[in-house]
């Protein structure tokens, strides 16, 4: 059997990683398997870890209607690296399982959108790795306007990640988007044709 070839796709918070590999599905075709999507689907209501998540912090983290209160959360876990550490312990088995599950069997690349890629075991997964670079200046940009974040807090998250230079370091190819988006469509033309 010949072993599907898995692209890992990832970068820091607010770089691009999603834009990214929106524009390869849409020109290449290629699936894509979002490690933040289905990061959400283990936190569904009324799944076994939001449970376990209720009970670990308590209530108080769900809404009214029962989803967990994500911005909540983040407070808790990006400003304590324990319990980000203990959660992403209750996630990232389920994230695994769901990327080995829904990988096709086709032999086209697939590309694993994964932001923790280097920090986690779903380096295992890929067989190249690809890191979605920009300017710090701009990241924190994107972040606070995505994100409706402050200065301060927009920070926290960048700082909780691995510093980009280092998953840049271990990239088997860094995607340049500081700027004109023709850089990486380009590197990518290069690697995928």
């Amino acid at each position: 059997m010949i072993r599907q070839h898995v692209i890992g796709l990832t970068g820091g918070i607010a770089t691009g990683k999603t834009t990214i590999a929106n524009a390869i599905h849409h020109h290449y075709g290629l699936t894509i398997l979002d490690a933040d999507r289905y990061a959400q689907e283990a936190v569904a209501l009324g799944s076994p870890i939001l449970a376990t998540i209720a009970d670990h912090y308590g209530p108080d983290l769900l809404q009214d209607d029962g989803n967990l209160n994500r911005r909540q959360l983040g407070q808790i876990i990006f400003a304590n690296s324990t319990e980000r550490l203990w959660l992403e312990a209750q996630i990232h088995p389920w994230v695994r399982q769901r990327f080995q599950e829904d990988l096709p069997s086709a032999s086209n690349p697939v590309i694993y959108v994964v932001p923790l890629l280097f920090e986690t075991d779903a380096i295992a997964l890929v067989q190249e790795t690809w890191v979605v670079w920009c300017s710090p200046e701009e990241q924190l940009k994107r972040l606070m306007q995505r994100n409706n974040f402050d200065e301060a807090t927009a920070r926290q998250r960048i700082l909780a990640q691995m510093p980009l230079e280092l998953k840049c370091d271990r990239a088997d190819l860094v995607l340049d988007n500081s700027g004109d988006r023709e850089r990486w469509r380009e590197q990518v033309r290069d690697r995928l044709g």
